[in-house]
């Protein structure tokens, strides 16, 4: 049995930036992290560029785990901001969240981010016009560092840290245990002791971080689940837009029902991609830094937030059992023109194959109204017309919508301003903690319980 100070499970946003910040405090701590993924260099989809579409359904998802976690196959887009993205800011005050954020901001940037632009959506002609049609836009600073660059910047980050802690891959963690002051890691492949443990492991890590809470009797509270499509189109009807702000997050209250609906996860120039969470396909986007991996569109999603009272309780499964119903009738993610959606009719390929936007990903033409639940879709109708109030186009026929995007966020483990839990010595952190979900605020709360652990030695 190997003993350690601090054990990491998972090696997405908030565990890798946690494994670097051990390695920069100078203290003599022995530390190790686990993820059933493999290192980014490996992290390769057997589907990926292949006509295929739907998922094989890999034992271990290479797009969702792995060093690096989601985010080290995502875009790479760092929000800077305590607007959206998370709740950190309420253990560590407004001014040190961004200054955590401005921290990771700054490592990004030596580990070879260093031409990524720095956007801000502070732009008062553009909030003005988008306030006339009661749509608003968010504040925020926006790194943009493009899919190919955002590995780049994982792989020198894990060039710099693995001779110096014990980084074990394609290692599942079963359980953990506790006897005294000692806590006890019983993976797949063997059994390690800590004083310190980090629950790290992303949104992926979703049930097994709430399977560690009921174990352990930690308070949780259950959060959203939003539900919407993806939607892509010519690059131009956004241009105006993208070239100021790059990630523009606008909030919609609908006339018809009063719920928000948001853009999120704006790619200009990107393609549209599946994902897979625990098994279900859903939908996603990412662009590159690299001009000639740039496509003629412009993808992003729209998303209505689900809270749920008593009875029902579990929003997840809420999620899930749409995305399921996708995955039924298209074998995976379904995909259809605005205008077929508007005129009650199915997209079959005929109708697919005369659309002036050229979809990027290989979806299964369908009818989006068998899938989601009409009160979200009335939703997603109303915000592409307003869209379009401030982006002439958002509202063609052939705007494609592909569904759907769900975006799952974990319960909130009830943890304190240093975020350990109520189990002493077990902290959580990123996304798996429901405390954050963004890049940015995942990996400063890694940076931030470095830290806070750090004092003990």
């Amino acid at each position: 049995m190997t003993d350690y100070d601090v054990i990491i499970i998972g090696a997405g946003a908030g565990g890798v930036f946690m494994a670097y910040e051990f390695t920069k405090l100078g203290k003599d701590i022995k530390v190790c992290m686990i993820d059933r993924g493999g290192p980014i260099a490996e992290r390769v989809c057997p589907i990926d560029g292949k006509k295929i579409k739907s998922c094989i359904h890999c034992k271990t998802c290479a797009i969702m785990n792995g060093f690096g976690g989601a985010g080290g196959m995502s875009d790479g887009k760092y929000n800077i901001t305590n607007s959206f993205g998370g709740d950190l800011f309420a253990h560590t005050g407004h001014a040190e969240a961004i200054e955590l954020m401005e921290y990771v901001d700054k490592v990004n940037l030596e580990m070879g981010g260093a031409e990524a632009k720095l956007y801000s959506t502070v732009s008062t002609d553009l909030k003005a016009e988008a306030l006339r049609y009661d749509l608003h836009l968010l504040d925020a600073k926006v790194r943009h560092l493009g899919t190919d660059r955002n590995r780049n910047i994982l792989q020198n980050i894990y060039d710099s840290i693995k001779d110096r802690i014990d980084i074990h891959f394609r290692e599942e963690v079963l359980t953990v245990d506790k006897n005294g002051g000692r806590f006890t890691v019983i993976t797949d492949k063997g059994t390690y002791c800590c004083s310190q443990v980090a629950a790290a492991a992303g949104r992926s890590g979703s049930k097994w971080m709430s399977g560690l809470c009921e174990k352990f009797g930690i308070e949780t509270r259950s959060n959203r689940v939003d539900i919407g499509v993806r939607v892509e189109l010519p690059a131009e009807v956004f241009e105006h837009i993208t070239s100021k702000v790059y990630e523009s997050k606008i909030v919609f209250r609908t006339k018809k029902y009063g719920d928000r609906v948001r853009t999120f996860c704006m790619n200009p120039y990107g393609e549209v991609v599946n994902e897979n969470t625990n098994g279900i396909i859903t939908v996603n986007g990412h662009s590159y830094a690299d001009p000639a991996l740039h496509t003629e569109n412009t993808n992003f999603a729209l998303l209505v937030s689900n809270t749920f009272s008593e009875p029902f309780r579990d929003s997840n499964l809420y999620g899930e059992s749409i995305a399921r119903l996708s995955n039924m009738l298209g074998g995976g993610v379904l995909v259809q023109r605005f205008g077929d959606l508007v005129a009650g009719r199915r997209t079959n390929e005929h109708r697919l194959s005369q659309s002036f936007t050229v979809p990027t990903l290989k979806a299964t033409p369908g009818d989006l109204s068998l899938v989601i639940p009409k009160r979200q879709l009335d939703d997603i109708i109303e915000m592409i017309y307003a869209l379009d109030k401030i982006a002439p186009g958002t509202a063609n026929y052939d705007t494609l919508l592909y569904g759907v995007e769900v975006k799952f966020y974990n319960s909130k483990v009830t943890v304190d301003d240093r975020l350990e839990t109520s189990v002493k010595g077990l902290y959580a952190l990123g996304d798996g903690s429901g405390v954050t979900h963004s890049l940015s605020q995942a990996s400063a709360s890694g940076v931030y319980a470095a830290r806070v652990i750090a004092e003990l030695y």
